[in-house]
């Protein structure tokens, strides 16, 4: 039977103190490392949430085959009724933001269909196109202003507008759009929200309201973008998802909402997180860097895998009990959650060798960065793969010397391992 510590906190291990997702990386890899090194998992309280009960806790899953086992294995590890946050959302907030990601099947399998089918083989050839072309224009951009922020100049420009594009976007609403997911996916952020940790409890409930605010933004602009194409059909995404009948199904404009959201939120942040922590790797390891640029093409593919395993842009998923289970020795019980530590997972003892160094020639890679393998694996995985490729030669191409200068300003965050700002030099041609 799983007995549940009398106190969650045996050391200065705390996964639900915001202050520990700010310690350096390498002091969060080690605890984690104790972690893993022990007997079973860890039970944590919730964090503490305004106007709420507290909620009745989560064991954190920091193994490899952990977190393989729960993906897995849906019917009993559901996504239901929340898989993104450890506490539960205010339901005015579910209207906004629960998509396809807390959701099973059928309800998933239905959306999933939809969405897949929407995905043609021709817009998925434009698209590839498009990320070729962007990356050149936003190293020529690069070129020109010269050395600066990384991820302003570049990082945060390629997934943004390709996903923009792809949806049909106007060009002149990029920045708002940023400034958006910025909010949904920073709210613990006081540089996004405005909302600081001197606030205390107070500071948990004014994020929800920003993220409900910034979040039915996003779905405003959807549904006048939805109704645009129902009326005149052209060849975007947008149009694509409103139009698709499979069967007989639709998307209800309420689902198309909550997947547009999540397009423009995953499609920008964590390909962004994944190009600006390669170039630091690539800094802070030239022999990798050499190794790449002698074989560029032979090499990518494993470097893009690693760059994804080490940065591991997205932290942690959750997953609730739907009856008793054992896994790895003990017992959990109907109603537990779970939260599932990706970024522990990629760097197991049992798995990597050596799971701390980056190794772009590592063979096996099979890391978690795109989630778990299951219903939920990362729908733009390939896409990802392909914008980091595309944008790493043509960046090391052109700007052979290009390399991160100066300490990364950090996103404060439990969820994503983002960063705001990166310095970079380069000599131009």
């Amino acid at each position: 039977m799983a007995i549940r510590p009398a106190s969650a906190v045996h050391d200065d291990i705390d996964l639900s103190d915001l202050n520990f997702w700010g310690r350096p990386l390498t002091e969060r890899a080690a605890a984690f490392a104790r972690l893993r090194a022990e007997e079973g998992p860890r039970f944590y309280p919730d964090p503490p949430v305004p106007f709420a009960k507290p909620g009745p806790g989560y064991w954190a899953l920091v193994r490899h085959a952990d977190v393989l086992e729960a993906s897995r294995n849906p019917k009993i590890f559901s996504s239901e009724p929340n898989a993104t946050t450890v506490i539960d959302g205010p339901a005015w907030l579910d209207k906004y933001v629960n998509s396809m990601i807390n959701m099973d099947d059928p309800r998933h399998a239905k959306i999933r269909r939809i969405v897949s089918r929407a995905f043609s083989p021709k817009m998925l050839a434009k698209t590839e196109d498009d990320v070729q072309a962007r990356a050149v224009r936003i190293v020529d951009e690069l070129i020109a202003s010269g050395p600066g922020d990384f991820v302003a100049k570049v990082a945060v420009r390629l997934p943004v507008e390709i996903i923009c594009d792809m949806l049909g976007i106007p060009e002149d609403l990029y920045p708002r759009m940023l400034r958006l997911t910025n909010i949904v996916l920073g709210n613990s952020d006081p540089e996004y929200t405005g909302i600081t940790p001197d606030m205390g409890r107070v500071r948990t409930g004014l994020g929800l309201a920003k993220v409900a605010w910034a979040s039915r933004e996003l779905h405003r602009l959807a549904a006048r973008l939805g109704r645009e194409r129902v009326k005149n059909p052209t060849d975007d995404l947008t149009s694509a998802l409103v139009n698709a009948n499979l069967d007989g199904e639709k998307l209800t404009a309420r689902e198309f909402g909550t997947f547009f959201l999540l397009l423009v939120v995953a499609g920008n942040e964590t390909t962004r997180t994944a190009i600006a922590h390669g170039l630091q790797l690539f800094t802070d390891h030239p022999e990798q860097k050499d190794l790449l640029l002698e074989d560029f093409d032979g090499r990518i593919g494993g470097a893009v895998e690693e760059i994804v395993r080490v940065s591991t842009p997205v932290i942690c998923f959750r997953r609730n009990l739907t009856q008793d289970h054992e896994m790895n020795g003990h017992t959990y019980r109907a109603g537990d959650k779970v939260m599932l530590f990706y970024n522990s997972a990629n760097r197991d003892e049992s798995v990597f060798d050596d799971p701390d160094a980056f190794d772009i020639t590592r063979s096996p890679n099979p890391h978690v960065g795109f989630g778990g393998p299951g219903p939920h694996f990362c729908l733009g995985a390939n896409l990802a793969r392909r914008e980091i490729s595309v944008m790493f030669k043509e960046l090391f191409t052109r700007l052979p010397d290009l390399r991160a200068d100066g300490e990364p300003d950090r996103l404060m965050s439990s969820f994503i391992n983002g960063y705001k700002r990166l310095p970079c030099t380069f000599t131009r041609p």
